[in-house]
């Protein structure tokens, strides 16, 4: 995607590896991820920005009530906060390992830490998409945007994306399902061409299946962006980790990505790639043969023939055509029989 600046300087599909909060509020556990994610050779690694302060209350309810060690959902933002300096530590240490450092900011708070700190580009997450004041932060600062479009009925997606388009800004839509796993029901693939042609930008896949199949499919239908969930092993802690690849699964769908490109960038012509094969349609098709010693002048009949390999001689299919025809010489059994063999094999005239 031209308008996305990948670090690894390649083509095709943009993707990235979503840490979220896999983290679980620790510095050191967020820097493994990065050069987890780089051994894949996926091109970004993405987290979440959380100031509590800034965009929670203490009544704020638990989507799913997993940490026995907060209280309060707030209490749970406030222990994944990082500060300026670990932020911009996070993105000098993706640049070394060159990947694109892009975070969901989630208040203008958490737009303004991020500006300071070197993102790559920005991500809309499925529950910011009308937060306008804060979008419009995001726009001034006039890097790219992903859009996440994972809770929001039409109108509020093309309310979004006709204000980022209005900055002139790059944009990639995202389908997404906000399911923790998304079964394949709702992954809906469907929407990708339908969100191209109606925005005329930059499509792609916030897959939560927790599988490298859908990022895979989506390939075939040329995404600009790819994003996963990542988490280093299934036993890890957290919310997300059923809507997770490991990065194992990552590095296969990394490849399997970069497979599907290279497959449908190259589209085939069959008769080409026919006689591009001829060496092994040779040694896989079957020629007419003698079942058993022959004498010149036998007139010949299926009981005489049969079809073997390899296809260096007279082709299977025209077997039938010798039939009643007479050899001009003397063959050995499982001899492939040549054109001169039969005596007037193309005009068709015996002896």
């Amino acid at each position: 995607m031209p308008t996305w600046s990948n670090p690894r300087g390649g083509a095709g599909c943009f993707i990235v590896g979503e840490v979220a909060q896999a983290h679980d509020g620790s510095l050191g556990l967020a820097h493994a991820f990065i050069d987890a994610i780089a051994a894949t050779g996926a091109d970004a690694v993405k987290f979440q920005t959380h100031i509590a302060v800034a965009e929670s209350t203490p009544a704020e309810p638990w989507r799913v009530r997993f940490s026995a060690r907060d209280e309060t959902r707030y209490e749970y933002w406030k222990r994944m906060e990082f500060s300026a300096a670990e932020w911009q530590g996070l993105a000098r240490h993706a640049a070394d390992q060159k990947l694109a450092f892009i975070s969901s900011p989630f208040s203008i708070e958490a737009v303004a830490l991020l500006a300071r700190g070197g993102v790559t580009a920005w991500k809309i997450a499925s529950g910011e998409v009308t937060n306008t004041p804060m979008l419009d932060r995001i726009l001034a600062d006039n890097r790219p945007v992903m859009l996440s479009t994972g809770l929001s009925p039409l109108a509020e997606i093309d309310a979004a994306v006709a204000r980022v388009q209005a900055a002139n800004v790059p944009l990639a839509v995202l389908q997404c399902t906000t399911a923790y796993p998304c079964p394949p029901e709702r992954i809906g693939l469907n929407l990708i061409p339908f969100y191209r042609d109606r925005y005329r930008c930059a499509v792609g896949l916030s897959d939560h299946s927790g599988t490298i199949y859908p990022g895979i499919a989506a390939a075939m239908q040329a995404i600009e962006v790819l994003e996963v969930h990542v988490t280093l092993s299934r036993e890890m802690f957290g919310p997300d980790v059923v809507a997770s690849v490991t990065t194992g699964e990552l590095r296969q769908l990394v490849d399997g990505v970069r497979f599907v490109e290279r497959m449908v960038a190259q589209p085939v012509d069959k008769d080409a790639l026919a006689a591009d094969l001829r060496p092994l349609r040779e040694l896989f098709t079957k020629s007419v043969v003698a079942r058993h010693k022959l004498a010149a002048g036998t007139m010949l009949t299926a009981e005489h023939l049969a079809a073997k390999k390899p296809g260096t001689g007279i082709p299977a299919v025209r077997l039938p055509e010798l039939l009643g025809r007479r050899l001009a010489r003397d063959v050995d059994a499982d001899e492939l029989l040549r054109e001169s063999d039969v005596v007037n094999l193309e005009s068709g005239a015996g002896l």
